[in-house]
């Protein structure tokens, strides 16, 4: 058996940035997302956002590479979003994300800076949301994800 400790905070936008996740409806994509993360054998410890991106803080088995979880979530999520009719203005999402690893230990610290996101966006646009996040973490950011 091969094990993997991990917490991964994922951040996946809208395409183009556009504020097309309305507060009202959120939470039912939320439980759609946790659906799709329980199906992949992932674990869910938070997830919350804004009209323009979500953040998903979660643990993946051993068994799924991180670019397959995160597309299998995109997809699903697009196509259910698209059917549902509660988010008219939703396109897709965005072409690139942002995955950042924690340790285990760090796992709480993360939720709950999830668990603020509405709080924290009054403050800070997206942008200047993942400049800091980058920079605390030490990662170069290219421009280029925030064009698709």
């Amino acid at each position: 058996m091969s094990y993997n400790q991990s917490v991964y905070h994922i951040i996946i936008r809208t395409k183009y940035s556009r504020r097309a996740i309305s507060p009202e409806y959120a939470p039912k994509l939320y439980a759609y997302i946790w659906g799709i993360i329980k199906n992949l054998n992932g674990v869910l410890y938070r997830i919350n956002g804004i009209e323009d991106h979500i953040h998903i803080v979660s643990s993946l088995p051993a068994t799924i590479a991180l670019a397959d979880y995160i597309r299998n979530i995109k997809s699903s999520s697009s196509s259910w979003m698209k059917k549902s009719n509660f988010f008219p203005e939703f396109v897709g999402w965005g072409k690139e994300y942002c995955s950042l690893t924690y340790s285990y230990r760090d796992k709480q610290s993360i939720i709950d800076y999830v668990k603020n996101q509405q709080v924290h966006h009054r403050k800070l646009s997206f942008k200047e949301e993942i400049y800091a996040l980058f920079e605390e973490t030490g990662v170069e950011l290219d421009e280029r994800f925030f064009l698709n």
